[in-house]
């Protein structure tokens, strides 16, 4: 799977909500401050995708609630 085959391929980001890693800062109990990321917990699922299935990325908060559909 290339990035011309998908178009818009990212790493560590959603395709059914877009939720990607975001940028944050991590204090030590001494107030030692120093950045860090905070990815999203991305799974590789085989999903029903215009009626057919598909493995696609996908957030554990989107497997949840539904939005994606597993195929069997």
């Amino acid at each position: 799977m290339g990035f011309g085959e998908q178009g818009n391929l990212m790493a560590k980001h959603c395709e059914i909500c877009g939720k990607a890693p975001v940028v944050g800062r991590q204090h030590s109990h001494a107030n030692n401050v120093s950045a860090r990321r905070f990815e999203p917990n991305l799974q590789e699922v085989r999903a029903m995708v215009g009626g057919g299935t598909r493995r696609v990325r996908v957030c554990t908060r989107c497997l949840r609630s539904g939005k994606v559909i597993k195929a069997a």
